[in-house]
């Protein structure tokens, strides 16, 4: 917001929950309030886990109302569910920690063994700054753990713990298609969880060449413009983590010292310009409806002479 109101554009800052998703045919709006939204050039969300459902509701309703959004709701939903985006990963040859979905009892001593055993990482499907992800040092524990967030109604992934990392990973923010930020974070004493919501520390640092080609290539390929990725250092270098479409700031701007809410703004503006020139060009469909439609669209029969 401070970056945005400092290159004089006006800003609106709003709860996703507090817009109300009119659905009509041919005239989707939305209201803020009891009034309509008000006029907006460009829209960047900032979806918290908790509401990814209802958020990406509201995202996508601007799009339909051809406003343009900086992650459009196709990109987020990619990224906020960890099993998807590994598959989506690993099609591109981009390399991930050895994880696995199991779904009953009986399938979990099978589903260790394609990890690598114990201990092992147990994540909820969705989740944010290390929430909902654990480790389990026996299988007992990862059979406890299973039990008890499958009785709770979880979708559940085990992956396995990558033992020489010791509680380090990267974090590299990419706008634009380039890393414009870069911080090692380390877990605190006891923990190995290295977010720093978690009480990790972040160092300033200069990423080798690899992990910053594939935290650009990783983002490419969810389709954000602006994400933040964590990754893992790997024996035969970096192993994907997570990517968060809604990273925070205030973290790595004061470890890195970059302004990355400027680079992210920046990042709009000429986002913005591209949209209009594209639109001037042609009349197209927006990206996201056309990208939901592909999945949908039934091939027309070949005519018979």
């Amino acid at each position: 917001m401070l970056a945005a109101r400092a290159r004089g554009h006006e800003v609106t800052v709003a709860d996703p929950l507090d817009f109300h998703i009119v659905v009509s045919r041919g005239r989707p709006a939305m209201f803020l309030g009891n009034s309509p939204v008000p006029h907006a050039d460009l829209v960047i969300p900032r979806i918290g886990a908790s509401i990814t459902n209802y958020g990406l509701a509201v995202v996508r309703q601007f799009d339909l109302m051809g406003v343009p959004v900086l992650n459009n709701a196709i990109a987020i939903a990619r990224s906020r569910d960890k099993l998807r985006a590994m598959q989506l990963l690993t099609k591109k040859d981009i390399d991930v920690p050895r994880t696995v979905c199991a779904r009953t009892p009986e399938s979990v001593d099978v589903a260790l063994s394609f990890i690598g055993g114990t201990p092992a990482i147990v994540k909820l499907q969705q989740g944010a700054q290390g929430i909902g992800t654990m480790i389990a040092e026996t299988p007992q524990a990862v059979t406890s753990l299973l039990e008890t967030l499958w009785a709770m109604g979880q979708d559940i992934i085990l992956q396995e713990y990558i033992a020489e990392s010791k509680g380090r990973d990267y974090r590299a923010i990419v706008v634009g298609g380039r890393v414009v930020a870069t911080m090692r974070r380390q877990a605190k004493k006891g923990e190995f969880r290295s977010n720093l919501h978690r009480g990790g520390a972040g160092v300033r640092v200069k990423m080798d060449k690899r992990y910053s080609q594939a935290a650009v290539a990783s983002v490419k390929v969810m389709g954000l413009e602006v994400a933040g990725v964590d990754m893992l250092e790997g024996r035969d270098g970096p192993k994907i983590l997570e990517i968060n479409s809604s990273p925070g700031l205030e973290g790595i701007e004061r470890t890195s010292g970059v302004d990355v809410a400027g680079a992210i703004i920046l990042h709009a503006e000429r986002f913005l310009e591209k949209r209009k020139e594209r639109r001037s060009r042609s009349s197209r469909r927006d990206v996201v409806i056309e990208d939901e439609r592909r999945h949908t669209r039934v091939p027309h029969a070949r005519a018979r002479a």
